[in-house]
């Protein structure tokens, strides 16, 4: 009980947040390519393997991550009690916890047509070098951004079994989406990061975060507003935007505060909801169509 209590820990799994905003992007661009006019079935199955791909792609960075940043996380307080950092899991187990979930991810994976397969293979350099990103550039939310939302992509490949300037338009979206979120989580740990010489976003803009963060949100709404366009959306869909559109600026903006790690938290965790948001407009709208 004590190893697989370790192993949740490793691995997240009592925090969804992550594997959430993982899924949100693939659930979009699954969304976005479903034609509903055959039924609901397949779009529950595909949406299902896409979750547990989410959970089991996530854990796996997260045992990774671990890995790379034990000398950091020691030294930062939100993250010096990890499993490795603390010494709980040796390097040998979680190197064989991550194969195992990323074998786990791949039987998964399968079950998509090979373009989509091909494209998620090639995802995999991405997903775990983002770690080391922030050693070398105030960017590594940009990084962050390209893997997280990948699965937007592959969202629709799993359907179309082709790439269209569509999901890439809700791709660039959601890497905005990404960069204002990350930045509110960034700023948790930005008094330890800048001591020990990590960089991110939340540095870079410490002085200006709420400016940089409205620039994030706004081309993120800009971007789905062209997507829309582009996939002849019905105008209620832009109505619709009205609601993420105050999810991020009204609630958000107003909750953020960068001095206080609560505050970030909060923020940070809200965009869960905003994912959902997003879905069941496109989803009510590729119904009603």
């Amino acid at each position: 009980m004590n190893q697989l209590n370790l192993f949740i820990e490793l691995t997240r799994l009592k925090k969804p947040i992550g594997y959430m905003l993982l899924f949100w992007p693939c659930a979009w661009g699954l969304t976005l390519a479903y034609d509903f006019s055959k039924g609901i079935n397949n779009y529950i199955i595909y949406l299902i393997l896409f979750f547990l791909g989410s959970v089991l792609m996530r854990s796996a960075g997260c045992v990774v991550n671990d890995i790379l940043d034990k000398e950091f996380d020691s030294k930062v307080f939100r993250t010096k009690d990890r499993p490795i950092a603390s010494g709980k899991i040796s390097i040998r187990l979680a190197i064989f916890y991550s194969f195992i979930l990323c074998l786990l991810a791949f039987i998964v994976l399968i079950n998509f047509n090979l373009f989509t397969i091909i494209l998620a293979l090639g995802s995999m350099p991405l997903a775990f070098t983002y770690p080391l990103m922030k050693r070398f550039t105030y960017w590594p939310q940009l990084f962050l951004g390209i893997t997280f939302n990948y699965g937007l992509i592959l969202g629709w490949t799993a359907i179309k079994g082709e790439i269209d300037i569509v999901p890439i338009i809700f791709y660039f979206g959601a890497i905005f989406w990404t960069l204002g979120y990350d930045t509110i989580y960034g700023f948790q740990d930005i008094k330890d990061d800048e001591i020990i010489g990590l960089k991110s976003t939340a540095i870079k803009f410490k002085g200006n975060a709420k400016k940089f963060l409205a620039i994030c949100y706004s081309l993120l709404l800009i971007l789905f507003t062209l997507g829309g366009y582009y996939m002849n959306f019905h105008f209620s869909y832009y109505l619709l935007l009205l609601v993420p559109f105050i999810h991020l600026f009204f609630y958000q903006m107003k909750v953020f505060n960068s001095n206080d790690p609560l505050s970030c938290l909060k923020a940070f965790k809200s965009n869960n909801l905003f994912g959902l948001i997003i879905l069941l407009n496109i989803l009510i709208i590729k119904i009603l169509q």
